[in-house]
């Protein structure tokens, strides 16, 4: 199992050229980049510097963060996320990074389930067409917060498969995961082929629909049941990759390199039982 880190730990204090470097010191494989950072990194340097920094570290592009809200977007809005898509699928086309998050829309009314399943699967085939001659590959990310349009493993796992594509599959997050009560069974029943991302993380403990980002923790310190998730996907025939991440402000404060120091131990402490760390 490869260790990855999501920038969205280091989301205030931080950037992409230095949580790269102190990603590569404490010994990750991998990086989640998000498309902010991304941006902002450009405005002073070029892809072909980040190419040459992956060329020379250990460290490797594993996914870009994110599309955002991709269902039942307005023409602008529609518009805007093809352009950030784009983009994202040339500048991972020179470092290598070949998948990209994709996460559903929020507050969109009173859209039946079988409505939500039909539109995020059309959305998810059209950009999936779009990334398609880029080999870039689409990963849609459940939100377990109540008014997400899609909020539990098994309802993105239906959209994924009735989309029926092998350059789209889900993120399964931990968090998410347990905030709105997805059931294991589901997970253990799911093809381990179609996670394309692993995020962990922990929370505190807050009934089912109260949880939002800021209460998320490091793995060990709250109340999931991670022992759970990660012998399911052990099981299951998972092994790829493990990406940090946290969006919690509290560690926002910390210095970049304690956050991100902490942040390896103590997903390998949990990982560990259950896999090999590369």
């Amino acid at each position: 199992m490869k260790i990855a880190f999501n920038q969205a730990t280091t989301l205030k204090n931080s950037t992409l050229e230095q949580d790269l470097k102190l990603c590569d010191k404490y010994g990750y494989d991998l990086i989640e980049i998000r498309l902010d950072k991304l941006k902002d990194y450009l405005k002073d340097n070029t892809v072909e510097d980040l190419r040459s920094f992956f060329d020379s570290h250990r460290i490797k592009p594993y996914a870009f963060n994110a599309l955002e809200f991709i269902s039942f977007r307005d023409e602008a809005g529609y518009q805007q996320m093809v352009d950030d898509l784009k983009f994202l699928c040339r500048i991972g086309q020179v470092i290598d990074c070949k998948k990209i998050v994709a996460v559903p829309s929020f507050d969109v009314g009173d859209y039946t389930r079988l409505q939500i399943k039909e539109e995020t699967a059309r959305v998810l085939n059209q950009l999936a067409e779009i990334a398609q001659p880029y080999g870039v590959k689409l990963a849609l990310e459940f939100c377990g917060y109540p008014n997400c349009s899609v909020n539990t493993f098994d309802q993105a796992y239906k959209i994924v498969k009735e989309v029926d594509r092998e350059d789209v599959g889900l993120v399964l997050d931990c968090f998410h995961f347990h905030a709105m009560n997805s059931n294991i069974k589901d997970l253990r029943n799911a093809d381990p082929s179609k996670i394309f991302v692993f995020h962990i993380d922990d929370c505190e403990d807050l009934p089912v629909g109260a949880l939002r980002d800021h209460h998320r923790v490091w793995p060990g310190e709250g109340a999931i049941d991670l022992d759970s998730i990660l012998s399911t996907l052990r099981d299951i025939g998972y092994r790829e990759m493990v990406s940090i991440e946290l969006f919690r402000p509290e560690y926002w404060d910390w210095e970049a390199e304690q956050t991100i120091k902490v942040g390896k131990v103590m997903t390998e402490n949990v990982v560990n039982k259950h896999f090999g760390i590369d």
